[in-house]
């Protein structure tokens, strides 16, 4: 498990990184533990201005991933 930090957004509710493994939890509960993540696109996912619509459209479908 990776450490997650509070996040304000409408969908997510914190987000972690450790050693290339990107972890999202949603509001709805789920936990997206992503794979193989560089640690810009962790970066970059931060700073984003939707955290949930960043995860769609860079994240998702495009990093293994398992969810929860």
């Amino acid at each position: 498990m990776v450490d997650r930090v509070p996040v304000e957004s409408k969908t997510a509710c914190s987000i972690g990184y450790e050693d290339a493994t990107l972890e999202i939890e949603f509001t709805n509960g789920s936990v997206y533990r992503c794979f193989d993540v560089p640690e810009r696109v962790h970066e970059e996912l931060m700073v984003a201005g939707s955290h949930g619509k960043f995860f769609n459209q860079r994240i998702r479908g495009t990093y293994p991933y398992t969810r929860s």
